[in-house]
């Protein structure tokens, strides 16, 4: 839904800035303004020019494309070699913008040799008008080469958590479990926490009455982990470890359980652990407390 709207308000500025320049050429023949004696002196337009700058935009765009489709059809499984095709697909995009504007001014007769010459000036106003696209395009080198994170990784950046879908020239990507995409730039990836790089920790925390006979719990907990595991092959790197009684609270005992898992499983092994848990207590005779009610009368 997100998306769509997006896609609306960009379609929405399109019309209108097409509008607005039909109407303003428009008007500046209408008024004498414009002259095509005038237009035909900026650019050599005719069939031929016209025809040749078809073909190039549509040459360059196949091009494109075409290396952009084979990139993405790879899919390689090392994160590594996905952050590069990353990066040189969204490479490819401007390449191609820029050969078709050079390109294409060239056909229109434009002397781009003017262009060239200006070229100090312009930078000098490109320097100061967009420092941030300059910072985001060199940040983002910098950290693909420094390889701080990659795509497939999880990360964590801002409190914001989820999977790096992405790698451009000025943005990343970043989509979290509800699929929502979280877009920043290249600059403002800061305090990276990857979360790809070793094995997780999913945690459980579970209460018994007080009344337990925890020595004899103990005893049989060896066995009822090791059938968790066996039964979460898929999602545990192994059986889950007990790490004693966490905490002493109002109405019961706290035990700590913990169990090794890859960052993306976190919270589903810890899901699982909990229910498993739960219901071989219950098999052991252990039921979890619940918060009760005394009243004493005199």
């Amino acid at each position: 839904m997100e998306k769509s709207t997006e896609e609306k308000k960009g379609m929405k500025k399109i019309v209108i800035y097409g509008v607005v320049l039909v109407v303003a050429v428009i008007l500046g023949f209408a008024t004498g303004l414009f002259h095509m004696e005038d237009v035909a002196a900026q650019f050599s337009i005719n069939g031929a020019s016209f025809v040749k700058l078809v073909v190039m935009v549509s040459g360059v765009l196949l091009v494109e494309n075409a290396v952009v489709f084979v990139m993405n059809a790879r899919k390689p499984k090392s994160h590594r070699a996905r952050s590069v095709l990353s990066l040189a697909s969204s490479l490819a995009k401007y390449v191609a913008f820029i050969v078709i504007l050079c390109w294409g001014l060239t056909i229109l007769g434009v002397n781009i040799g003017t262009i060239v010459a200006s070229v100090g000036i312009l930078a000098l106003i490109v320097g100061f008008s967009a420092e941030s696209l300059i910072a985001d395009v060199v940040t983002g080198t910098f950290m693909l080469l420094e390889n701080q994170y990659n795509v497939g990784d999880i990360v964590e950046v801002n409190g914001f958590r989820g999977t790096v879908t992405s790698i451009g020239i000025r943005t990343t990507c970043i989509t979290d479990t509800g699929d929502n995409v979280k877009i920043i730039n290249n600059s403002e990836m800061k305090n990276i926490l990857n979360r790809s790089d070793n094995l997780s920790r999913a945690v459980s925390d579970i209460s018994i009455p007080y009344e337990t006979d925890i020595e004899r719990l103990e005893e049989a907990l060896p066995k009822l982990l090791e059938e968790i595991y066996q039964a979460h092959t898929d999602v545990m790197q192994n059986a889950p470890k007990y790490l004693g009684v966490q905490a002493l609270e109002a109405s019961g005992i706290l035990l700590r359980f913990v169990v090794e898992v890859s960052e993306k499983n976190i919270f589903s092994a810890a899901r699982t652990l909990n229910r498993d848990l739960l219901l071989g207590f219950r098999k052991l005779g252990v039921e979890c407390p619940f918060p009760q009610l005394d009243v004493h009368n005199k």
